[in-house]
């Protein structure tokens, strides 16, 4: 094929898009739909989680400067909370709730406690990791999906050369790349979810773990003050 003919076949990205068919069409803005959706929720959890380490700093600043447990309490109570605090709360919550120093039933505030905290960290592990589902879902689908659309771009380029009996490069070479297109779109969109999503589970599970240990540390904290029949 002479080399003008050649650079007259336009190859550019929405070249490629215009010459697709509705179905590869299709394939690729949805691609595109779950990469913008998948940046979105990266850059979201990004700053929850830099909001998350700043208000477990806050708090542990605040927890050991020996202010009053219940008076601690009293402030925190009346804004919204979330991490150390929210647990904090949480838990004090039910102390005052169950009279604590006049319990009649320490083992039984104990375990209370117990449940309370567990239950306001799975609350604060489902703020944490909600969203992260999608990026492993776009991670392992996306691929496949480009897939989808390259087999069949490749179908109606074979199409093409069979209806025109023509196998010059000018026939066969805006099917094959569109459908390569479809592809690379697919590894676009996954490769970001997946490395995303290992790294924010990581720091997701990094949270949950400060979590856990503020938890026991608490819990402990207030079984002392019981046992020696003081308020917090």
């Amino acid at each position: 094929m002479p080399a003008e003919v050649v650079a007259q076949i336009d190859m550019s990205p929405f070249a490629l898009f215009a010459q697709a068919d509705w179905v590869v069409k299709s394939v690729m803005l949805g691609l595109l739909a779950a990469s913008v959706v998948c940046w979105a929720i990266i850059f979201s959890k990004l700053a929850a989680f830099m909001g998350a380490r700043a208000e477990m700093r806050r708090f542990d600043k605040a927890f050991g400067a020996g202010e009053p447990l219940d008076r601690l309490h009293q402030r925190l109570r009346s804004g919204k909370t979330h991490g150390h605090s929210a647990l904090f709360v949480a838990a004090m919550d039910e102390w005052e709730g169950s009279h604590a120093v006049a319990a009649a039933n320490p083992a039984g505030l104990v375990a209370r406690l117990r449940i309370v905290l567990d239950a306001a960290i799975a609350h604060e592990s489902d703020r944490l990791e909600r969203a992260l589902p999608v990026l492993a879902t776009v991670g392992s689908a996306a691929p496949f999906v480009g897939l989808f659309g390259t087999v069949w771009g490749i179908m109606n380029a074979f199409t093409s050369i069979a209806s025109s009996k023509d196998t010059s490069l000018a026939v066969v070479a805006p099917g094959i790349a569109e459908a390569l297109f479809a592809t690379a779109m697919g590894l676009l969109a996954a490769i970001p979810a997946v490395i995303a999503y290992n790294a924010l589970s990581g720091s997701a599970g990094r949270l949950m773990g400060r979590l856990e240990a503020f938890s026991d540390r608490l819990a402990v904290l207030l079984s002392r003050q019981l046992d020696s029949g003081k308020n917090a």
